[in-house]
């Protein structure tokens, strides 16, 4: 009953902003839309979540300001750290007590707001009525409006698409300061991989004098997918979901004869000595205590994004390669061909606490068109961003002695919340080949033409997502505990068909079902 109470107070709420919305405005960069608050200013409150102790200074925004000016809505802004949200939430979904809108595809998830449906507004009137530049971007690239329809069929979230991104994300990353050491060449190939990381163990590749301290390959605890894109698996949305696309059918592929490959090779590293015996027991602080390690350079191949934020001091010795050409003489790349996580959704959630959501929508819309997007992503003209007079834009070098990502997340909603960048205004966009996200674009070249899509980001219903939770448990634990058993100690090939059996007696066509089922939804 107090249920149905506040979600008839919510609906009446909606209701009367709607019917409110009697006279048109123009707000900045949008295009006309009704005014659903014609007398005045607004206040609203917004959540997002940010990395550890980043803070709010990304608040000082000076296109933020300016929106302030133009449109008359005063932002309060609730700034929480992914160091302890996970409790925050649980505490502020258990009682309702929720801000006006939230931001950020990190703050809520899928689970949190189907399991929480009550408290969020649906939003496709909302698009129709009071966001024209929301409206054009979802109808302009479809895939953004799709990946936001919920198994109701309705949109309680707005998604966004980012500029600038890469295909691709972890790609193969070597020791070229060993290779010139050892004469080696950059290896392309999985045969010409496997005899570059046998020289790495067998000499003393890192020049200390002992040849007994490198590591050739290493990974954390959370096991490293990326080594087996040489047999054609990208997982990289989600490892843990184990779907990916081979040979254009997407299959579990972790009973796939490719994986069954990609095992026999790591287990013959691992008998080699050439894995490092720790790659199934360390955790990341541990791993990274070696990529660091302050006498001497100790890893000679892993995959990453980029370098400099990995090895520290020893950055580099490393550089990125072209992907590696597995058996059947493809090379296969980590990422997606539309950009690396460029397209989410649960960017902006507006909730039934918002007095008025016509309102809170009209604001929002302004965050969709280009000019704004870039300076929501890496901070505003004139402070990190430079506009020339011929339409491109440039980004200044931040403080000596901060990262151009630092500095970005700084001044910037950064990777979270509204963002829209319109097709061909990538190519206004100038950033140095050489560092940050330039950079990122820059090694992407390597693996052009070599991207498999995966798995799409579907929304699943409460009833799948709570199935598949039972059935991920008991599928993964064992997928792990074979994994590093056969790479450990081997026998994955006499072990093969007991272990296909074992996945099916333990649910793997339901998990399939329902995971097609959701890919079929939002198709």
């Amino acid at each position: 009953m107090k249920m149905e109470k506040r979600r008839s107070r919510a609906r009446g709420v909606l209701g009367a902003a709607v019917l409110s919305a009697v006279a048109c405005m123009v707000l900045g960069c949008g295009g006309e839309k009704k005014n659903p608050n014609p007398a005045g200013a607004k206040e609203f409150t917004v959540l997002t979540m940010r990395w550890g102790d980043m803070g709010d200074r990304f608040t000082q925004n000076q296109w933020l300001k300016d929106l302030e000016a133009r449109t008359g809505v005063t932002i309060h802004w609730q700034v929480v750290s992914n160091t302890d949200w996970n409790e925050q939430k649980s505490i502020m979904l258990a009682g309702g007590e929720l801000p006006d809108m939230v931001f950020g595809n990190m703050t809520f998830n899928d689970s949190d707001i189907i399991n929480n449906i009550e408290y969020f507004v649906p939003l496709d009137d909302l698009i129709d009525e009071y966001m024209p530049n929301y409206a054009k971007a979802i109808k302009t690239i479809p895939a953004l409006g799709a990946v936001t329809v919920f198994p109701d069929g309705k949109k309680y979230a707005l998604a966004k698409n980012l500029p600038a991104r890469p295909a691709v994300r972890n790609q193969p990353v070597i020791n070229t300061r060993w290779l010139e050491r050892l004469g080696l060449e950059v290896p392309t190939t999985l045969e010409e991989l496997t005899t570059v990381l046998r020289a790495f163990k067998e000499q003393d590749a890192n020049g200390n004098g002992d040849p007994h301290d490198e590591i050739p390959l290493s990974f954390g605890s959370d096991y490293a997918a990326d080594l087996l894109n040489p047999f054609g698996i990208n997982s990289y949305r989600d490892p843990t979901n184990g779907i990916c696309s081979i040979d254009g059918q997407f299959v579990f592929y972790e009973t796939h004869e490719q994986y069954r490959k990609g095992i026999k090779w790591l287990h013959e590293l691992y008998r080699e000595g050439i894995l490092d015996p720790e790659a199934f027991t360390q955790d990341d602080q541990m791993l990274n205590g070696k990529r660091q390690a302050a006498e001497v350079s100790r890893i000679g191949f892993d995959y990453q994004w980029s370098t400099d934020a990995v090895f520290g001091k020893w950055s580099d010795e490393y550089r990125i390669i072209a992907p590696i050409r597995g058996p059947d003489g493809k090379a296969y790349a980590f990422g997606e061909n539309t950009g690396v996580f460029s397209i989410q959704r649960n960017e902006v959630l507006i909730t039934r606490a918002c007095k008025d959501p016509a309102a809170a929508a009209a604001w929002v819309d302004n965050f969709y068109e280009s000019e704004a997007s870039i300076q929501n992503f890496w901070g505003a003209l004139g402070t990190v961003i430079t506009k020339h007079d011929d339409g491109t834009y440039t980004l200044k070098d931040p403080p000596a002695g901060t990262s151009a990502d630092a500095w970005y997340w700084d001044q910037s909603l950064r990777d979270f919340g509204p963002k829209y960048i319109e097709p061909g205004f990538n190519d206004r966009i100038r950033l140095n080949p050489a560092t940050g996200d330039g950079l990122k674009l820059e090694v992407a070249k390597l693996a052009e033409g070599m991207v498999t899509d995966p798995y799409p980001d579907v929304i699943h219903t409460a009833e799948e997502t709570a199935e598949l939770a039972t059935l991920a448990s008991d599928l993964f634990s064992y997928t792990a505990q074979m994994r590093a058993q056969w790479v450990t100690r081997g026998g994955i090939d006499a072990q093969w068909e007991g272990y296909l059996a074992q996945l099916e007696r333990m649910g793997l066509a339901r998990y399939r079902e329902i995971k097609m089922a959701a890919l079929e939804r939002m198709r």
